[in-house]
């Protein structure tokens, strides 16, 4: 044994005791004749002390020569700490040493293993198996694993059986690019890693597994960015014999069993918000609702006043901002710059003051009087004291921009408490959308989604108006779960790839293994999926999700510790059929 306990649970019920233990040097202070070291694994950090009067001269010498990383073996007997430390575990006593062995010199790190490094992102990614030994990134870890596991408790409990699936499978159409793996046994043929388990799971189904559940990676070639990767990890979900009601109560079930085992809070009945009151409301289909500065529209009482911008936009629109009325005209003129920047690219931004003693002051009262700002300010909820932000133009991009600017300003706000939790599902999505550039629809979701069974009866003559029978868990302003319940009668799924473009021909290319599947006796189903890096995220209360990923990749899906992705040699080529064209 290379330690009879760890560096974190030694206090003063040990007294006196003898141990032994082994870890990594934090930090060493050589006082000449007396040499603290502060020994670090997993679990915390005890104090280590060589004494010259009391320490083996050749153990004492050897503890000058330790540095920072080295990871070493000592004996000891625990002692009683004479200046205590109340900010550690172990901060009552430390180990007085008797024997000590380098099982390992360490080269000086690229940067401090603190919880506040001076490393910055790029320098900590190349190490990040150093980066892993500080605590925020180690804690990150385990706190994914303790989500992960009551995850698996909770369906485990409610009756799913976790299944594995392939992650060589057939190329098919899920919205997002394939990655492609050469197969040197069927030249000139592929294999994709899947973007989701999603025909897998629905073949469980038809094989009366009943409830599946897999905590799955999944991968897309997409562009990346803070909060998404090239390989993520869902808990991927299925049930057998349910509606939509069935699979809203059973995963917002699971959300309340984690917020309440992870993070100790109690969650009521989650609220429900169609999509398209979502859009009008929030701009988006993911509404942050741990504050307000809902969406007004002002095309009624904004337009037809003689201010050309307004009255030419599809939409003209606006939020109250809290206390907003204080702002100067640097800071207001610091938001117009900010909806300005491409990544928003809006035109310009109006402004109205409701001060104080009820009057109101505007960027445009050449054009508006009192009693029209004051129906600004009834339809945008503002208050005396507060300002109001108005974006006006194309309707969809407007809302888009304005939510934008919403989030923004919440944050300068401190709005988006990390510890305060605001979920709710959105259902009621349209089932399509139509893409100008293809001429034709594409499936919002995925081609599997039932419709509305009310709605069934517009495919022929309206398919934009066609609901989905589809749902989104949403939990601080970010999508944590989506799903849908699922086609499972054969000929109303023909309808829908009908519907999507493909010919007879490529449905039965890309998805003939399903429909065959469905001829045998498929039960109606439906599911859900989680993804658990964003999920573990927001319940870890950050924004991005790279910390609780143990080996990320960075914004060009590199992993520069590895050094991946990277050249093949020309055998390897040969061998998988493929030759190379890097000028086209």
């Amino acid at each position: 044994m290379y330690r009879s306990h760890t560096c974190g649970e030694l206090n003063l019920s040990h007294n006196n005791t003898t141990v032994t233990l082994a870890g990594w040097v934090q930090k060493s202070r050589d006082k000449g004749f007396m040499i603290w070291v502060d020994l670090r694994d997993r679990y915390g950090i005890t104090q280590l002390i060589f004494d010259e009067s009391r320490t083996d001269k050749a153990v004492f010498e050897l503890a000058k020569t330790l540095g920072r990383e080295f990871v070493i073996q000592v004996k000891g007997t625990v002692i009683e700490r004479e200046s205590k430390n109340p900010n550690m575990a172990t901060g009552d006593i430390e180990i007085l040493v008797s024997e000590l062995t380098v099982l390992n010199q360490a080269m000086l790190p690229p940067f401090t293993i603190e919880d506040e490094t001076d490393g910055g992102e790029d320098i900590r990614m190349k190490y990040r198996y150093l980066d892993i030994r500080r605590n925020p990134v180690k804690n990150s870890l385990l706190f994914r694993h303790k989500v992960t596991q009551e995850v698996r408790n909770y369906l485990s409990d409610k009756g799913f059986c976790e299944v594995e699936t392939p992650y060589l499978i057939k190329s098919t159409p899920e919205g997002a690019r394939d990655f492609v793996v050469p197969s040197r046994m069927n030249p000139g043929q592929f294999y994709a890693l899947p973007q989701s388990p999603q025909t897998f799971k629905q073949l469980l189904m038809v094989g009366g597994m009943d409830k599946y559940f897999q905590i799955v990676k999944c991968f897309r070639d997409e562009d990346l960015r803070a909060d998404r990767q090239p390989e993520f990890t869902q808990i991927d979900c299925e049930m057998a014999f349910v509606e939509q009601e069935d699979i809203i109560d059973m995963f917002e079930g699971l959300t309340r069993h984690l917020l309440k085992e992870v993070k100790g809070i109690e969650v009521d009945k989650f609220p429900r918000m169609t999509y398209e009151h979502a859009m009008k409301t929030y701009g988006n289909d993911k509404p942050d609702i741990r504050f307000g500065m809902e969406f007004g529209e002002l095309n009624a009482v904004a337009q037809h006043k003689d201010f050309g911008v307004f009255n030419a936009a599809e939409l003209v629109v606006g939020i109250a901002v809290p206390g907003g009325a204080a702002y100067t005209r640097k800071e207001i003129d610091a938001f117009i710059d900010w909806v300005k920047r491409p990544q928003v690219g809006a035109s310009g931004m109006v402004y109205c003051k409701y001060e104080a003693d009820g009057s109101l002051k505007s960027s445009v009262d050449k054009f508006y009087d009192q009693d029209d700002l004051k129906k600004w300010a009834e339809i945008t909820g503002a208050k005396p004291g507060d300002i109001i932000f108005v974006l006006s133009g194309p309707a969809n991009k407007t809302r888009a921009q304005l939510s934008a600017l919403r989030m923004e300003v919440a944050t300068r706000l401190g709005l988006r408490k990390p510890d305060e939790f605001a979920p709710l599902w959105v259902v009621d999505f349209p089932l399509l959308e139509w893409d100008e550039e293809s001429g034709r629809f594409h499936a919002m979701h995925h081609p599997f989604t039932s419709p509305k069974p009310e709605d069934i009866h517009l495919i022929g003559t309206e398919p934009g108006k066609i609901r989905a029978n589809a749902y989104d868990m949403v939990l601080n302003g970010n999508e944590i779960g989506g799903g849908s319940i699922r086609i499972h009668d054969k000929d109303l799924q023909a309808r829908m790839f009908e519907l999507l473009g493909f010919s007879k021909e490529e449905a039965e290319n890309q998805f003939g293994f399903l429909m065959n599947a469905f001829q045998f006796g498929a039960p109606p189903h439906g599911g859900l999926a989680f993804g658990l890096d964003r999920l573990v995220a927001i319940l870890g209360g950050q924004e991005t999700i790279r910390d609780f990923i143990a080996f990320p990749k960075n914004n060009s899906g590199r992993d520069v510790m590895i050094d991946a992705p990277s050249a093949i040699d020309n055998k390897q080529l040969d061998e998988l059929f493929i030759k190379l064209n890097l000028n086209s």
